[in-house]
């Protein structure tokens, strides 16, 4: 199912980067949903092994090899992940069209 994520150019170079010093075995960035912060929810990010992971949705762009955790598919559909930099901050940034509320420092969300 591609319309779960997309996933902007700036977001699988860095993606890309970051695979290159994972850890032995980790081939793919993993994306994920915490009950977290003051709105409800947080992404969560994490390096996975596509070979144990069989059961999560994959986007492959551009080289960069992203798994999605079933329990987050509902949260993210007609997301777009990008990374962005500024003078103070580099991270990257879901832009989800399901967000209802954000809290005020942007680290969580409700839907």
């Amino acid at each position: 199912m591609n319309n779960i994520l997309s996933i902007t150019p700036n977001a699988s170079n860095q993606i890309k980067k970051i695979l290159l010093n994972a850890p032995v075995g980790m081939d793919s960035v993993v994306i994920g949903i915490d009950k977290s912060g003051c709105s409800g929810y947080a992404y969560k990010l994490d390096f996975g092994n596509s070979s144990d992971l069989k059961n999560f949705e994959t986007i492959n762009k551009d080289g960069a090899k992203v798994l999605i955790d079933p329990k987050a598919t509902m949260f993210l559909l007609g997301s777009v992940m990008d990374y962005r930099q500024d003078k103070l901050a580099s991270r990257f940034v879901f832009d989800n069209p399901n967000e209802k509320n954000t809290c005020g420092c942007g680290e969580s969300f409700s839907i």
